[in-house]
């Protein structure tokens, strides 16, 4: 396996630097399912692709059991060195190099020799959205297993490290727009100001509580009113609120306190506060049978000094909608240690590269192993 690595890493470095300098954002990945498509359909392979979407699928063998790798490919829009573009600063460049990687070195050395193998190129990762869409087109209605990947910053695990597992928490984004009213900054009794008004919404979420033995939070962290006058109060504001919570029973609990915090606020001031949940993702529920066929394929790989076990992080990962809605999946996600820093989605943020290779193997192991089973 290392000299068929070996041999296909000018053509995964190739890839690589297109997907890096050619970022697009979720629903928007057209130039990028286009260049994996035809780059695919070269090697040979069956690519399907949509007419409603962005994103692919590459399809070879047939019958059971059916495995799937699943990677995601949009970019997120920031601002870098004063610029508003996108920007692949959460991975997803390497995540879609290394399916592209294991296609190639799985092809090489004849796998699958029976069964199938499905690999979903998913759009729209950073939207919350993408994973639900390949649900309802049923892409993996089929599939007993699903694997994924994703790089892993300093702060959990370090370079050359890896895990079978990523324990992803629950998030909901909460977007809404405070209707106060306006009126001149020296008569205030005339008016509700929605700046103090998002002010008593930041001190209502920070007073809510739940078992301190779970990790959650709740923080607002957009918040947009008035304009150049300086002498007018503000009738009106559009904010957004950052909710996370480590399980999903636990998620629920938190979000239904946050939406009492804002409409008490509402009450409270005699106004309306319209809104609503704009992205949720679902806390992960991995399967034990998928987290050992992963990790005998890191010790194989690295070896044990380098076997880390299963991580928790409070981020989100659309990936775990998979098994949420499909139980019957057993599914896991390799968090690979690459030096990553400053941090996921920092404008900045760099790795080593030399980790993709390394990805790609464990993942083509975790994919014969499961194939073995």
């Amino acid at each position: 396996m290392k000299q068929a690595l070996l041999d296909i890493k000018p053509t995964v470095e190739a890839v690589f630097q297109y997907l890096h300098t050619n970022p697009e954002i979720s629903w928007k990945e057209f130039l990028t399912t286009e260049y994996l498509k035809d780059f695919l359909n070269q090697e040979g392979f069956q690519v399907t692709t949509f007419d409603d979407s962005t994103g692919l699928v590459v399809t070879i063998g047939s019958g059971k059991p059916c495995v799937g790798l699943r990677t995601d490919m949009d970019a997120l829009w920031q601002e870098v060195d004063g610029e508003f573009k996108a920007n692949h600063s959460c991975g997803h460049d390497a995540h879609m190099t290394m399916a592209v990687g294991t296609l190639l070195l799985l092809k090489k050395l004849g796998i699958p020799k029976q069964g199938t193998l499905k690999v979903l190129f998913q759009p729209a990762e950073e939207k919350g959205t993408g994973a639900l869409s390949f649900i309802e087109k049923g892409l993996v209605d089929d599939l007993d297993y699903l694997f994924g990947v994703h790089l892993r910053p300093i702060q959990e695990i370090s370079n050359g490290f890896a895990a079978p597992a990523i324990l992803h928490g629950a998030a909901k984004l909460v977007s809404g727009k405070i209707h106060g009213v306006e009126a001149h900054g020296a008569r205030p009794h005339l008016g509700i100001n929605a700046i103090e008004v998002g002010a008593q919404i930041v001190e209502a979420i920070q007073a809510i509580h739940l078992d301190p033995m779970m990790s959650y939070s709740a923080k607002m962290t957009r918040f947009q009113a008035g304009g150049e006058s300086a002498n007018i109060i503000p009738g009106n504001a559009e904010f957004s609120i950052d909710v996370r919570a480590q399980s999903n029973s636990a998620m629920n609990d938190l979000i239904a306190k946050v939406e009492h915090a804002i409409k008490s606020v509402a009450t409270l001031n005699n106004i309306t506060i319209d809104f609503q949940i704009e992205t949720e993702i679902v806390a992960a529920e991995v399967d034990d049978s998928a987290v050992k066929l992963m990790e005998s394929a890191i010790i194989d790989t690295i070896g044990q000094n380098y076997y880390v076990p299963p991580i928790v992080t409070p981020g989100g990962e659309d990936f775990h909608y998979y098994t949420l809605k499909r139980p019957s999946i057993k599914a896991t996600m390799l968090g690979l240690g690459c030096d990553l820093a400053p941090g996921l989605h920092h404008p900045n943020m760099t790795f080593n590269h030399e980790s993709i290779l390394t990805g790609i193997e464990i993942l083509a192991r975790t994919i014969i192993n499961t194939f073995q089973k």
